[in-house]
């Protein structure tokens, strides 16, 4: 372990993968671990949470599993008093639960709207309230909340890029809020990072996702993760209320094709 997380406790929502292959949760799950963190890894499904704990614990990281549902208040305080109860602190809360709709303006219904919201807008403030709650006490903590590149650019699906987008204005306002008791805030927007969610594409979607960036290269949960180590570390301790693209340069060019 290289120990940039060393001596740290850190939770991490949506740390399974509803599939096979790695997620970008469980990717930072397993680099948090590998870095010294000891981690509460979160997930509406236990098995999944479980998955990934035991190929930390493989490694000999640090782990335990916890099943939550993040778009509860009463959940994310008890994920919260789980990492505190079990290893006396918090530092780290990487939010990265989500979940996509492909429907444009006309074709998204009520329906839709509202559970895209729930999950991957209310998720963040639930779960970075219960966090901070217990970081204001020490006064220190690294709150990353995972957006998307949909937040960035015009396209069709609609509620998704609009909570994703929302993920961006609520990361700056807690920052401005938080900043003055120690703790930081900040966003990771990834790109056409292929993963469990997105693998029933297929392989035609998945090319064209791949050369559509100026990288030419496939995205993966680790790039994800990588970031995510960076701004909970204290390397990034200047950092707060930013939005760290990792997309292989996909949102300087004009092109939309990888998203769909």
């Amino acid at each position: 372990m290289a120990g940039r997380l060393g001596g740290k406790v850190a939770i991490v929502t949506g740390a399974g993968s509803r599939g096979p292959g790695l997620g970008n949760g469980k990717a930072t799950a397993i680099l948090f671990a590998r870095e010294g963190a000891r981690v509460l890894c979160v997930d509406l499904a236990k098995e999944r949470a479980e998955e990934t704990v035991g190929l930390i614990r493989a490694e000999g990281g640090e782990a335990e599993a916890v099943a939550a549902d993040v778009t509860r208040a009463a959940d994310c305080r008890e994920m919260v008093a789980a990492a505190v109860g079990r290893w006396g602190a918090l530092d780290i809360l990487h939010n990265n639960v989500g979940i996509e709709s492909r429907h444009d303006l006309f074709d998204t219904t009520e329906e839709d709207w509202d559970r895209v919201m729930t999950v991957d807008l209310k998720s963040m403030f639930l779960a970075t309230r219960a966090a901070a709650l217990v970081m204001a006490e020490r006064g220190r903590g690294s709150v990353t909340c995972v957006s998307s590149v949909a937040a960035m650019r015009g396209h069709g699906r609609t509620a998704y890029a609009t909570a994703k987008a929302g993920v961006i204005g609520f990361v700056r306002s807690v920052a401005a809020q938080l900043g003055p008791k120690g703790i930081r805030v900040n966003a990771i927007a990834p790109g056409a990072v292929w993963t469990p969610m997105v693998a029933g594409l297929g392989e035609a979607a998945r090319e064209r996702r791949r050369a559509a960036t100026p990288l030419g290269t496939e995205g993966e949960g680790w790039d994800v993760g990588w970031a995510a180590v960076y701004l909970a570390s204290d390397e990034a301790r200047w950092v707060t209320g930013q939005t760290l693209v990792v997309d292989a340069g996909l949102t300087i060019t004009t092109n939309n094709a990888s998203l769909r």
